[in-house]
Parts: structure tokens; sequence; C-alpha cells
């Protein structure tokens, strides 16, 4: 039996066991996990310095290795995260709806956990400790398959997963990590129908597209994030610079950072220099369309059509002027991901249309596109962001990490 085989296999089993464990069971696991996690924060430290030194190496941009590097800090927000996943409600078992039916029996729709979930992901390896606190606390066990430029930060956060669960009920085998670098173990797990239940992706859209079009396990997909933010005719300007800079200069190296501003043409000869401005002391590079760069003067440079679909993850960002929140929206549906949108107006009619045309997991009416994050919305850490329409869409929390069973009750009912 493959390397491979023996951790899916450990993994089918322990969901087995863990899928009816209660949520008392749940959450002491998971803060032993966290409490595992700032105790030997060093050793995850010193783990990840190897990975970012490859890295440096390797020529990676500094925002992947951004998103590469651990600290004890950001290992506290790690361990943080899990507690508050402990927090919330379980989902499982939960009756999503009921009813008597005319023949007298009991009918419930109730929440149960997937199964066994795949995670294929890239470069940031809190990922590892998010997708697993979550599959946990939803009855599920999880195979990890991260990026091999995170791969010793990896083998250490979940060996003190698995070391931190041994003195719980819920079994160690529910966390694994895929094993071997090369895209032949990628390979295995796409391939493991009947082993995993559900494979989830989450990175760029090369990643993606090769995950949905070569797995023969269910794949819930999450998207790029080419976010949008339109600055309308009857916008408050300071408003919208505030928003503006937050979502594309926060932080640049997420999906949820805003990649294209569009204007109206109404304001544009106000608002554009300004824009330009607070973007470039963010140290934000504009590349703006004919109306941008005759406005914003020589802090733009030259855009082309296919920076409107990009996903720079840099402090970089396309701008457009339009003439109308229709030709806005047009521009979105045509370059977007439908990812997150954002409209600064204080139009009321404004705002409910442009929630109405804009086809997105998540829309944003006068605020920044970085709150669409599964912590942000109260989920605590999300698994992902799907852009897809079916199962999930949107941050997926723990509901989403769950499938539903119908229940029926009778009293020695027979169908006639």
């Amino acid at each position: 039996m493959s390397e491979f085989l023996q951790v899916a296999n450990a993994a089918k089993e322990a969901a087995r066991l863990l899928a009816p464990l209660p949520r008392a069971a749940k959450d002491t696991a998971l803060r032993a996990i966290a409490d595992a996690l700032v105790a030997r924060a060093e050793e995850i430290v010193e783990a990840n310095a190897a990975d970012v030194a490859k890295a440096r190496q390797d020529g990676t941009s500094e925002a992947m290795i951004d998103r590469l590097r651990l600290d004890v800090p950001r290992i506290g927000k790690i361990a943080d995260a899990v507690r508050e996943i402990a927090e919330l409600p379980d989902p499982v078992g939960e009756v999503i709806r009921g009813s008597t039916l005319p023949n007298g029996l009991e009918l419930r729709q109730i929440r149960v956990p997937l199964g066994v979930v795949g995670i294929i992901y890239e470069g940031r390896p809190n990922v590892t400790v998010d997708a697993a606190a979550l599959c946990l606390k939803s009855g599920n066990g999880v195979l990890l398959r991260g990026s091999s430029s995170a791969y010793s930060s990896n083998t250490a956060l979940v060996k003190i997963m698995q070391e931190a669960l041994e003195a719980t009920e819920v079994p160690a085998g529910a966390v694994q990590l895929v094993p071997g670098l090369t895209r032949d173990s990628v390979k295995e797990l796409m391939r493991a129908r009947g082993l995993v239940d559900v494979l989830i992706p989450r990175g760029g859209a090369s990643l993606i597209n090769s995950v949905v079009e070569e797995s023969s396990v269910p794949v819930i997909e999450t998207g790029v994030g080419v976010c949008h933010v339109y600055v309308d005719a009857a916008a408050d300007q300071e408003r919208a610079l505030k928003i503006l800079v937050n979502s594309k200069a926060q932080r640049v190296s997420v999906c949820n950072s805003a990649e294209t501003l569009l204007v109206h043409e109404a304001i544009a000869a106000e608002f554009v220099p300004k824009a330009v401005a607070a973007l470039a002391e963010a140290g934000v590079t504009v590349h703006g369309d004919p109306a941008i760069m005759a406005l914003g003067g020589d802090g733009v440079v030259p855009v082309t059509e296919e920076e409107y679909s990009t996903e720079y993850l840099s402090y970089d960002i396309a701008a457009a002027v339009v003439p109308s929140l229709e030709a806005a929206v047009a521009h979105i549906a045509r370059y977007g991901s439908a990812h997150t949108d954002a409209i600064v107006t204080d139009s009321q009619t404004a705002a409910k249309r442009f929630v109405a045309l804009v086809d997105s997991a998540a829309v944003a009416v006068n605020a920044s596109t970085r709150f669409t994050d599964g912590g942000e919305f109260g989920f605590g850490a999300e698994i992902g962001i799907s852009t897809q329409k079916l199962h999930a869409r949107g941050p997926m929390g723990l509901p989403e990490l769950t499938s539903t069973k119908f229940v029926y009750v009778g009293e020695g009912h027979v169908r006639g």
C-alpha cells in the first residue's frame, strides 16, 4: 500500500470515529491544539525559517514570502482562531427543516459531516491549521496537501496537532498531511474517489483549474480575487479614498484585496488625482486607461486589457473611468472573478442597483473589500472563499463543511 493510501485510509477511519463525537469532545481537542501551537511556537518558527530561506533562494516574490512567513505573533493569532472555532456552534445535528407528514411520519433534515475533506493549497501554512480546525469541528477528517514551499512548516504543524489530539477523544488520524513533494501525490489525492469525499483547492487560477479539470473527486471551487472598488457619482470622496486605500493596500497578498478601481466620469476630474496620490502614498502603482492617465499625471502607467482580469497580489491596481453605474457593472461582469466587488455611494438607489446587478459571492456597500473573510464575518477561520454557486458560496465556515441527511420516524408505517 502506498504512503498516500495509508494516510487516506487512516483519515477515513478516523472520520468515522469522529463524526458521532459530541461538541464538548471536539472543542476540548481544538483547545488542546491551540495550546500546543503556542507552547511549541519556536519549533514552528524554526521549521518555517527553512521554508522562507529556500523561497528566497528560489527567487520567490516578497508578497509570496509574506504569505509563507510565520512568527510567534502570527502563530498566536492562528491559535486564537482555533479557540474562536471552538466557541462557535457545532453544525452537526442541526435541524434544517422538519415537519410531520400527512401520514404521521416525522421528517427531519439534519446536518452531517462530509466525511474526508482534501485541501490542496499554496504557500500559506496558516491554512494548515485553519483547515484542520474547521474540519475537526464539523466532524470531518482532513487530508492536507500544501505546496512544497511550505513543507517543513506544514510537517511541523501537523505533527504538533496530531500529538495534541492523542490526549483527547478525537482520533489523531483525523488530521493527515499528504506525503510527498511532487505532483504525483496531488494526482493521488485528486483520484481518491471513495476515500476522499470532497476536494477544496485554495490558490491561484492555474491550481484551481487543474484540480477542477483533473479531479475525479467532487470539487468545491474557490476562486481568485479580481475585486473591484467602484466610486459612484454620488460618493463621499473622503470616504471613498479611505475605502480604496484599505481595500488595496491593507494587505496586498490576499484574495480579497482590490485589484481594480472604477470611477464615475462625473467625479473623475476631482477624484482621480486624489486617488492616485493616496495610492502612491501607500506604495501602490496605478495602471490606468487614457482617462486615468490624463487625470492622474506621472503617477499612472498605462494599463493593458489583460491587467483588468489580473489578480496582482502586489502593490499595483488597474483603474478606469466609466460613464455610468451600468458600465461599471458591465466591466465587473467581463473582467471580474465573482469574488468581492464594492460600491462607494451616498445614493440608496445606486447601492440597491449595484447589489442587484453584480453577481459576485460578496458585494460591499461603503465598505472595504477586505471584509470578505470568514473571521470578519464571524465564522471563525475559513476553509476558503467559494466563487461557484453549488453547495457553498462566499467564505466557507462550518455549515459549508457539512452535508445533510433525512431522518424520518414512524410507528410501523408501511407504504401502500
